[in-house]
């Protein structure tokens, strides 16, 4: 079974030419050659100041299309300065998160099979 790798900073990778995600969560796994296949599994975008009203959501929307159409399984949504939530689209629902508060548990399934992190830890 391929280990999950998590890469940190948009500014040492891209998924696509326009777009990068603050974090990524890839699996690698090897073929019987030897060589070595990565894909995307789960991407993490923190909103910033900017990233608020109709033409930032506009964007925040153009992001998550580019990375669902680069194989992207799971794009969480993290908004650490307004509502202090998480919302995870999947490619299944591109269009309809599923929303996770303080006091809940986030996951990134299918990406990440058992994986999970309580949201109230994202914000400490």
């Amino acid at each position: 079974m391929p280990f999950p790798t998590m890469l940190v900073s948009s500014s040492t990778f891209r998924i696509v030419a326009s777009f990068s995600p603050d974090t990524a969560f890839t699996r690698v796994s090897y073929a019987a050659d030897c060589s070595r296949k990565a894909r995307r599994f789960s991407l993490v975008e923190v909103r910033s100041d900017k990233d608020y009203g109709p033409a930032a959501e506009r964007r925040m929307a153009a992001k998550r299309t580019d990375y669902f159409a680069a194989g992207t399984l799971v794009v969480w949504d993290v908004d650490v300065l307004r509502e202090r939530l998480v919302r995870v689209y999947r490619t299944s629902d591109t269009d309809n998160p599923i929303i996770y508060r303080s006091g809940e548990i986030a996951e990134a399934e299918p990406a990440l099979p058992g994986w999970s992190m309580a949201v109230d830890e994202i914000f400490r």
